[in-house]
């Protein structure tokens, strides 16, 4: 139950990820978030859009491997959907920002440990 929840927890991560990089990019309060000017946003707005699709991808699969059947399936799918998001997540942090590892891949890491403590 508490693998099921963190993996919820970080699919919805991901489509709040989503939101902020598709649609509030280059408003004020994505300009906050990420910390840029509105010109940097504007001439960033197609690269972001593209992050936020992949983002939105990511979160399709967590929720998809909530409702795979068998378990043994649920369980595999899940281990592949939190390793990518903690790939990003370490890449992320390693390239863009430290705070990226928090945010991203660390409630993964933790989704990742509940999945294999429930094995």
């Amino acid at each position: 139950m508490i693998a099921q929840l963190l993996v919820a927890t970080c699919g919805i991560l991901h489509v709040v990820f989503l939101f902020l990089e598709m649609v509030l990019w280059s408003k004020p309060l994505g300009l906050k978030i990420f910390r840029q000017s509105r010109e940097q946003a504007l001439a960033s707005a197609i690269l972001a859009s593209n992050q936020g699709l992949y983002n939105g991808i990511l979160a399709a699969g967590l929720f998809w491997s909530l409702t795979l059947e068998p378990a043994a399936w649920a369980r595999q799918a899940q281990i592949f959907f939190l390793l990518s998001v903690i790939v990003a997540g370490v890449y992320g942090a390693l390239t863009v920002n430290r705070r990226i590892f928090w945010v991203q891949a660390f409630p993964a890491v933790l989704g990742m440990a509940a999945v294999f403590a429930a094995i």
